[in-house]
């Protein structure tokens, strides 16, 4: 009988790991004051990683690394038919596997249809750590979808796949914390990878603010294709957080935030002036 795998375990256990250090750090550091508060976004935005994981896994039971398992097994894709080093395989995979998740990021915001699973993500009315785990299970499906394909076509070892998804995670958390760190530390980390400050500009209630810093992992997509933006126009003391829809506190339930791809969200919108319009 084939031993089970380490990855659940283990992803689960760095994300745990994660989570908790990042939620102390916002205790003891924040960047900046909260409008809503945890108690109000918490539940929702961490139920809804409950019902991700579920779906992921009852869908796709072995995620994935199992798929990378089968790629190899298989010898599809670019790099099982070179004879590179392990090192260099491994590096490859992991660089261009953030590529394609900076490309799927662009797309998202690009085509309604896959805007509307995504702006579910954007929604969240404060910026911090729970933040960077809100996403729709519908998205994170068409998500694992394009990473499969990636994974084929580039033909990804099995190690590579399981760092990049461990590392994305704790990056996506990292980068949505609500963390204060030194202006200095900030500009030297920055050019290896995405920062708070960063990405928070991506979710500026200002829409070209919004379709800026794309990147989780790494920045220099971002500046490579020109969609990077250095600091917010209001500053991050003054940045107002969200969409233009969606910013009645009801909006903070899980169940309404699985239902927004079905609407419009006009109830409740709200101009760049800061006035409120009802349908």
């Amino acid at each position: 009988m084939p031993m089970p795998s380490p990855e659940p375990l283990l992803r689960l256990g760095v994300f745990g790991l994660t989570l908790f250090v990042l939620m102390t750090f916002e205790l003891f550091a924040p960047r900046r004051p909260l409008s809503i508060g945890r108690a109000q976004r918490w539940p929702s935005n961490l139920g809804i990683v409950l019902v991700d994981t579920l779906v992921v896994r009852i869908l796709f039971p072995s995620a994935a690394v199992g798929w990378a398992l089968l790629v190899q097994a298989r010898g599809w894709g670019l790099l099982t038919q070179l004879a590179l080093p392990s090192v260099a395989e491994f590096g490859i995979a992991f660089v261009a596997l953030d590529l394609v998740i900076y490309g799927q990021h662009v797309l998202f915001h690009s085509v309604p249809l896959l805007w509307r699973l995504h702006r579910v993500h954007h929604a969240d009315l404060d910026f911090d750590v729970t933040t960077g785990v809100r996403f729709h299970p519908i998205e994170i499906l068409v998500s694992m979808l394009i990473k499969f394909a990636a994974v084929a076509v580039l033909g990804a070892p099995v190690i590579a796949v399981m760092a990049f998804e461990i590392i994305l995670n704790a990056a996506t958390m990292f980068n949505h914390a609500n963390v204060a760190l030194p202006a200095g530390a900030d500009r030297i980390l920055r050019r290896m990878v995405v920062t708070p400050d960063m990405h928070r500009v991506h979710h500026s209630i200002l829409a070209h603010e919004t379709h800026s810093n794309f990147g989780f992992n790494f920045p220099w997509w971002d500046r490579l294709f020109g969609t990077y933006r250095a600091q917010p126009e209001a500053g991050h003391g003054a940045i107002t957080i969200g969409l233009p829809v969606f910013r009645d506190a009801s909006e903070l339930r899980l169940d309404r935030m699985l239902l927004q791809p079905l609407r419009d969200g006009r109830e409740g919108r709200v101009d760049h002036a800061g006035i409120k319009h009802e349908a």
